[in-house]
């Protein structure tokens, strides 16, 4: 019999990573750890804005190491790649073949990802790839899965929901042509609670800013 794949999970800490992670499992890939990007300056996951502390309580309660890479403000996409490439380098020598990713439907950030892990001898792992995001998202919140918005593009997603739960109640009240999963760039995550999360997240609303022509709701650990 074939010995389960080694692989990392690419954490961004949202509800789409945790599912992929949850899926992979159920498919028989062995998840080993959790790779994430940390702006440095910041000291919070890029782009979805979370702090760093509550991305470690997630790894506390999913019994995972995390793989913190850590990028520089302003990152330029040759900088990422070198500082990437560094890092998934150092876990393929370790015996890691893998990383699962949450996509669901854009090809380019697909073809992008396998291209990049191809470089050094990575496979990557879709487990969410081709679903159709409005069942995909009941599945997830059927399953136990809870969620807060903590970034959104106000030139697409409504302000108001910025550090609202991501919810049956939420979906319900997005305008038509908004992802329910924001998979087209619309909004990010912070898993609090669901399958593999031994124990919730405790968590408190922040201060909600706007920055670089995205909003940011802070979190803050409970």
């Amino acid at each position: 019999m074939d010995r389960p794949q080694r692989a990392l999970a690419a954490w961004s800490s949202g509800k789409d990573a945790l599912w992929a992670l949850h899926t992979a499992r159920q498919r028989g890939i062995h998840i080993v750890g959790l790779l994430t990007t940390i702006t440095d300056p910041y000291g919070r996951v890029s782009m979805h804005g979370v702090r760093e502390e509550l991305v470690r309580a997630q790894a506390v309660a999913l019994g995972l190491p995390l793989m913190e890479v850590r990028i520089p403000a302003q990152c330029t996409n040759q900088i990422y790649d070198e500082i990437m490439g560094a890092a998934v380098r150092k876990a393929r020598s370790e015996g890691i073949t893998g990383v699962v990713f949450g996509d669901i439907h854009l090809a380019d950030v697909r073809a992008y990802r396998e291209e990049r892990m191809a470089r050094v001898g990575m496979k990557c792992y879709f487990p969410l790839w081709g679903r159709d995001s409005a069942e995909l998202a009941q599945a997830m919140i059927a399953a136990g899965l809870q969620a807060y918005i903590t970034c959104l593009d106000p030139r697409q997603a409504p302000r108001a929901v910025a550090g609202r739960p991501w919810d049956g109640k939420l979906l319900a009240s997005l305008p038509d042509g908004v992802d329910p999963l924001g998979e087209n760039g619309e909004f990010h995550t912070f898993a609090v609670a669901g399958p593999e999360l031994s124990s919730p997240i405790g968590v408190e609303l922040g201060e909600v800013v706007e920055r670089g022509g995205f909003v940011f709701a802070d979190l803050v650990p409970a």
